[in-house]
C-alpha cells in the first residue's frame, strides 16, 4: 500500500496504533513528540483519507503460536531504496527491519498467524520493484525472547 501522503510522524503514529490501537492520545503524543490535540487531528485525517479504516479486536493472540521468519532482503539500490522501507513499514506483521552492512541489505522479522501468511508477506516483499532477491528462514524455536531496553 502506497503511503505517499503520509509524513514520517504519520508513519510513526500508524506504527504505534498497529501495536496498540487503544493507546491513549496523550501517551501516543509523547511517543511522537506532538501535542495530544495534534495527534487526534492527524488520526482523524488518516481515518478520512482511508489510511485507518477501522479498529478491531484480536482475541487470544499467543506469541508462542505465531509463525516467525527472518527475511534477508537485497535491494536493487541501497542508497535510494526508501520505497522498499516504506512498504515494509505498512505490513503489520513486520516487527523488525534493520539495515545491515555486509552481504544482505535488510533483515526483516515477520511474526504472522500462519505459514501461509508468512508466504504472502514474502511474495509481497519479493515482488517489490526495488527488491532484487530475498532469502527466508523460518524460526524453529525461540531460545531467548526479551523485550527491548
Amino acid at each position: 500500500m502506497e503511503r505517499a501522503g503520509l509524513d514520517s510522524i504519520d508513519q510513526r503514529i500508524l506504527a504505534e496504533l498497529t501495536k496498540n490501537a487503544r493507546i491513549p492520545h496523550a501517551e501516543l503524543a509523547g511517543k511522537v513528540l506532538l501535542s495530544r490535540n495534534a495527534v487526534r487531528q492527524r488520526i482523524d485525517r488518516m481515518e478520512r483519507q482511508g489510511y485507518i479504516q477501522g479498529y478491531t479486536v484480536v482475541a487470544g493472540v499467543d506469541v508462542d503460536s505465531l509463525v516467525s521468519a527472518f527475511l534477508m532482503v537485497y535491494r536493487k539500490d541501497r542508497m535510494r531504496g526508501a520505497d522498499v522501507l516504506n512498504e515494509l513499514r505498512s505490513i503489520p506483521e513486520v516487527v523488525l527491519c534493520d539495515v545491515l552492512s555486509g552481504d544482505f541489505d535488510l533483515i526483516v522479522r515477520v511474526e504472522a498467524r500462519s505459514h501461509g501468511r508468512v508466504q504472502e508477506i514474502w511474495e509481497q516483499i519479493a515482488a517489490l520493484p526495488g527488491v532484487s532477491d530475498t532469502v527466508t528462514a523460518i524460526t524453529l524455536s525461540n531460545v531467548v525472547r526479551r523485550a527491548s531496553l
